[in-house]
């Protein structure tokens, strides 16, 4: 699809702890970062123009980057310009928003897609008064995490509220199986707004190499 294709779009993608320029393995950064920069990657060569906003976390860090694919990532500035563990972030989140709201008063986005339930939370704050669909993808959720841990869990006590209010508000929801369906709807969010699309798999970095055998005694293994 060329740029000029009358279907391609502007689309705003909005993640506020994991940017698609971050470097893998360290703090808070790992599955999402790929997802968002793969996603946004893929959009952008089918001729879409693309703008991932994601926290600004390094005073030097340019407010605009535009990827080798056409992506633009901007650094929005909410809270100090300084790495703070996701779970930190809420605070910050009103301000991410009502800065959203600003830069797409002028030229609105066609769609939001937000990437995890703070970045939900900032969407729909700033597509709010424009009328701008905001799909969410959650890409964990709170009430799986807080069973799963416990008393462990250092995610905010206002999380599985906000996840509810972000999921009753925006347009659609991504879930990434059918799991995920089962917990979103017992959080009470209709089943007619979620849409099951799986995490895709980058079939040139994962191809079979022909040289890579194994000895049929071999224990199988699909992941590790």
């Amino acid at each position: 699809m060329s740029p000029s294709h009358p279907t391609a779009g502007r689309v705003a993608m909005v993640s506020e702890h994991a940017s698609p320029l971050a470097e893998l393995g360290g703090p808070d950064a790992g599955g999402q970062n790929v997802y968002v920069a793969q996603l946004a990657g893929q959009l952008a060569r089918r001729g879409h123009e693309v703008v991932v906003y994601t926290r600004r976390d390094d005073p030097k860090l340019p407010e605009r980057v535009t990827t080798p694919d056409g992506v633009k990532v901007v650094h929005v500035p909410a809270g100090p310009p300084a790495p703070i563990p996701k779970d930190e972030l809420l605070p910050y989140m009103p301000e991410f928003g009502a800065w959203l709201a600003q830069e797409w008063a002028t030229e609105p986005p066609d769609v939001v897609h937000a990437h995890f339930w703070m970045s939900g939370m900032a969407a729909v704050a700033g597509a709010r008064a424009l009328g701008v669909p905001v799909v969410q993808t959650y890409h964990a959720l709170g009430t799986v995490k807080k069973r799963h841990q416990g008393t462990a869990d250092t995610s905010p006590p206002q999380r599985l509220a906000i996840e509810s209010a972000v999921g009753r508000e925006c347009g659609g929801i991504i879930a990434t199986c059918e799991d995920e369906v089962t917990e979103l709807i017992a959080m009470g969010l209709p089943r007619d707004r979620i849409s099951v699309v799986p995490c895709g798999v980058d079939p040139v970095r994962f191809a079979p190499v022909a040289a890579a055998r194994r000895s049929p005694a071999a224990p199988r293994r699909l992941v590790s």
